[in-house]
């Protein structure tokens, strides 16, 4: 069955949208075959792969998950699953997923709804790869339980660290009522400059907060310019700039999470 990865933070703009398309298009380099989900309503995720309108499409998570949740048959194969030019698969989400949500609060066994549906799909990828968004929702506790491992991109600065601790609580909450196999594959330090100071404070700062405790990659994504251009042009960072160090930061990063299994 495949590997389950979590990308979670509670602030936004740290790079967790990068992080998980990075991870997933690496992993579908090296010859695996990979599914990334959008579960943030923004669907930062979706247009990053290119789709720019995704509150225009039907079949996205939400519907997945109402599907689910009205238990209506469909095909866990087709349904939603849009494939990436970059060799890898996408669910994508919309604004939708916000509406679902609200609705969920009433639903039976709200907090695993979307382990029901991983349940039907684990054994036709060797990783999912899941976008969380940058709250402690209901959506993000749905993930957490269909999660196998979460992995938290940290950027090196000093308010990205303040919601640190309450995340990882939260993950420890998970793990004891409701996914027992649930961990933190680490903590990734994302955006670092390391010319300055500051940044290097930063990643002290959080190597003694944390280190002992929860893995911290060692490798470190820099800051570049380049990230960003990906995202508008719809391709990940190997398509992008195959050379550069942002992407030789990620290939770094995802042996890492390889030599973690």
């Amino acid at each position: 069955m495949g590997k389950v990865y979590a990308i979670a933070s509670q602030k936004g703009g740290v790079g967790k949208t990068t992080t998980a398309i990075s991870l997933g298009a690496e992993l579908a380099r090296l010859g695996n075959k990979v599914l990334l989900i959008d579960a943030d309503a923004q669907g930062s995720l979706t247009a990053s792969l290119g789709y720019t309108e995704p509150d225009s499409m039907e079949e996205t998570l939400a519907a997945v998950l109402e599907k689910i949740v009205n238990e209506e048959h469909f095909d866990k194969r087709k349904f939603g699953i849009l494939h990436h030019k970059e060799g890898f698969d996408l669910l994508p989400c919309n604004i939708e997923l916000s509406g679902l949500e609200v609705s969920l609060v009433n639903a039976w066994s709200r907090e695993v709804v979307l382990s029901k549906y991983i349940y039907r799909i684990k054994d036709d990828y060797d990783y999912i790869i899941i976008d969380c968004m940058p709250s402690l929702s209901l959506m993000t506790i749905n993930v957490f339980a269909a999660a196998d491992r979460v992995i938290i991109p940290v950027q090196a600065a000093y308010l990205s660290l303040k919601g640190l601790e309450q995340l990882i609580k939260t993950i420890g909450k998970v793990k004891r009522g409701l996914n027992s196999s649930l961990g933190i594959d680490g903590i990734l330090i994302t955006m670092l400059n390391n010319r300055t100071n500051y940044s290097k404070e930063i990643v002290n700062l959080l190597d003694e907060a944390y280190g002992g405790a929860v893995h911290i990659y060692d490798s470190k994504i820099p800051f570049s310019v380049r990230a960003a251009e990906a995202t508008a042009e719809g391709v990940s960072i190997f398509k992008h700039d195959p050379k550069g160090k942002v992407a030789n930061a990620y290939m770094d990063f995802t042996q890492e999470v390889l030599a973690n299994e």
